[in-house]
């Protein structure tokens, strides 16, 4: 596992450290530099990559997309790491995009990756019709706005110090993390022009990756520490931010994640073993320490 996420990231970083490369320089490349390449693991280009296995997409194709992904995430990290949203000065170990470069030039950073996404996935590094292409960014930037990570992220901010019922933090979680993989989830079957029936069977899937990815992510804050998270933890309940643990408790909340697991290896049932690494990916991301 740690081998594959090793080539994803190091193949995803090439790209991007390419393509940033041929742009005309800017004020604004070191800070946009320094908030991508910060040392993700790449697990949103993992779960492309195992569901674009299912349906044998080029690789290289989803590693293009992949490094849209990442600059869509590294935006979304740059700016809630701000002061006026989750106020956190580490990320990833060291000091956040802001801490180093100041507010506003974070923000503009953040912008800025956010943008190069469209710019990537409209490329003519990528090498599908032009239709697939729109499909893509319209997908893409849905999953970006109010309807997605931004959206979240206002709901997350909104909730916080009030009782928020359990749908409502579904709901909340899905939006705010769900929905990038939800895009991952759906694109190999957009790029192989399946139904809308059966692209929305794999959004849902996402979805419930996403909601995955964001309990462990809250695990981590609930129990993990400095020096392995390489963030601030213990700050959700400082915050009286709402999450599934606030409701139902650690030990139900892991409870609820092994159940996501076997939803999502139930739906993945008739793909028989070639949906192995994608479960092997979800333990992970469930078990995982940072």
């Amino acid at each position: 596992m740690k081998k594959e996420l090793n080539k994803i990231a190091k193949d995803t970083n090439l790209f991007l450290k390419s393509f940033i490369k041929k742009q005309r320089k800017s004020k604004l490349i070191v800070p946009m530099q320094y908030g991508l390449f910060s040392g993700g693991k790449k697990i949103r280009s993992k779960i492309l990559i195992d569901i674009g296995s299912l349906f044998k997409i080029n690789y290289k194709s989803l590693i293009i997309i992949g490094s849209a992904v990442e600059c869509i995430h590294a935006y979304s990290l740059i700016h809630d790491d701000l002061p006026c949203m989750d106020n956190d000065s580490i990320r990833r170990g060291k000091a956040a995009t802001h801490i180093k470069f100041g507010e506003s030039t974070a923000v503009l950073a953040g912008n800025s990756l956010l943008t190069m996404a469209f710019e990537i996935l409209s490329h003519k590094d990528l090498n599908v019709s032009e239709k697939i292409k729109l499909n893509l960014i319209n997908k893409i930037s849905e999953t970006s706005g109010h309807l997605g990570i931004a959206g979240g992220q206002y709901l997350d901010l909104s909730y916080e110090r009030k009782k928020v019922s359990k749908k409502k933090v579904v709901e909340m979680e899905i939006k705010k993390t769900g929905k990038l993989f939800s895009f991952c989830c759906a694109t190999p079957l957009i790029l192989k022009k399946k139904n809308k029936t059966e692209i929305k069977k794999f959004e849902n899937i996402g979805a419930d990756i996403g909601l995955l990815f964001q309990i462990a992510d809250d695990l981590i804050d609930h129990k993990g520490d400095l020096l392995n998270a390489g963030k601030k933890t213990g700050k959700d309940k400082k915050k009286g931010k709402a999450t599934l643990i606030s409701l139902l408790g650690y030990k139900n909340t892991i409870k609820y994640a092994n159940e996501l697991i076997f939803r999502i290896n139930n739906k993945l049932k008739k793909y028989g073993p070639k949906s192995k690494n994608l479960s092997i990916t979800l333990n992970y991301i469930l078990n995982r320490k940072k």
